[in-house]
C-alpha cells in the first residue's frame, strides 16, 4: 500500500485528511477503513455540532457529509461552513440516503460539490474523493502565464467571472457558486456558443476518471441556472447533445 500512501499527501507534504461525518457506525467505519487503505488520514464525527468542531480545529481537507445526522443537519453543518466560516473552498461530498431530486439539488445549492445516494460503493466514494482532490490541488497550483483558463470573462451582458479569486457577478451582484458550478460556468462562458456534450463537461472539469453520472451534471447545470437567474437564461440546453452558453443578441 505505498503507493496510495505516497500520493494523498497535502502541498505540506503530510497525509491529506478525510473528515467522515455519519452517525450510523457500521457505514461510518466501512467509509474511514477505505479512506486509510488509500491512503488517507481520518478525522470522523457522529453528529453535526462535533464536525464543526472540528472542522474549525483541525481544518480537514475534504468532508465526506450524511445529512441526517443527531442535532445538527448535515445540511445546517453546510450551511455553517460556507456561510458562517466562510470555508467556501472547503471540498464536500454529501453521501446520503435522501435520493429525491429536491435533496441533490438543495445539497448541491448549499455548497456541496457532488452528492452521493446511499447505499454506494465505498470505492466509488474513494474515487470521487481523490478526484476532488486532484482537481482542487490543480486549481491552486494552476499557472499565471496568460492562459486562458486564469483569465477574468466579462460578457456583453454583464456576467463577470474571475477564476483567480473564484469570485463572480451579475450586473455589480456576486453570486456564490460551489466549485463545480463555477468551474462548469466558466468553462462554457469561455468559449461562448460552444455546444458541450455532457461527457466533455465531466471529463474538463472533473477529469476522464471522474465516476459522475450524466445525470448529476444536469443537476449541477440546473443549480447554476437558478443561482445565476435571469443570467441564467444564457445556459442554454442542447436537446440529445449538452448545453452551451449564449447570450441573446441586443
Amino acid at each position: 500500500m505505498q503507493g496510495p500512501n505516497m500520493q494523498n499527501t497535502s502541498a505540506s507534504g503530510g497525509k491529506q485528511t478525510i473528515l467522515v461525518v455519519e452517525d450510523e457506525m457500521d457505514i461510518q467505519e466501512l467509509i474511514c477503513y477505505h479512506l486509510r487503505m488509500e491512503g488517507f488520514q481520518v478525522e470522523r464525527a457522529s453528529a453535526g455540532d462535533e464536525a464543526l468542531r472540528i472542522i474549525q480545529t483541525n481544518e480537514p481537507n475534504l468532508v465526506v457529509l450524511d445529512l441526517m445526522l443527531p442535532g445538527i443537519s448535515g445540511l445546517e453543518v453546510l450551511k455553517n461552513l460556507r456561510f458562517v466560516m466562510n470555508l467556501k473552498s472547503l471540498p464536500v461530498i454529501i453521501a446520503s440516503a435522501r435520493t429525491e431530486e429536491s435533496d441533490i439539488i438543495t445539497g448541491l445549492e448549499l455548497g456541496a460539490d457532488d452528492y452521493l445516494p446511499k447505499p454506494f460503493s465505498p470505492k466509488v466514494l474513494t474515487a470521487k474523493v481523490k478526484a476532488l482532490l486532484r482537481r482542487v490541488q490543480g486549481d491552486r497550483e494552476a499557472p499565471t502565464n496568460g492562459d486562458i483558463a486564469q483569465k477574468n470573462v466579462i460578457t456583453p451582458a454583464g456576467l463577470t467571472m474571475d477564476p483567480l479569486r473564484h469570485t463572480c457577478s451579475f450586473k455589480g451582484e456576486e453570486i456564490n457558486f460551489t466549485a463545480t458550478e463555477f468551474a462548469l460556468l466558466y468553462l462554457m462562458v469561455s468559449e461562448s456558443g460552444r455546444v458541450f456534450t455532457r461527457n466533455q463537461l465531466i471529463s474538463t472539469v472533473k477529469g476522464s476518471d471522474y465516476p459522475v453520472t450524466e445525470r448529476s451534471i444536469d443537476v449541477q447545470i440546473a443549480s447554476l441556472r437558478r443561482k445565476l437567474g435571469v443570467a441564467g437564461e444564457a445556459v442554454k440546453t442542447v436537446w440529445g447533445i449538452g448545453y452551451k452558453y449564449q447570450e441573446q443578441e441586443s
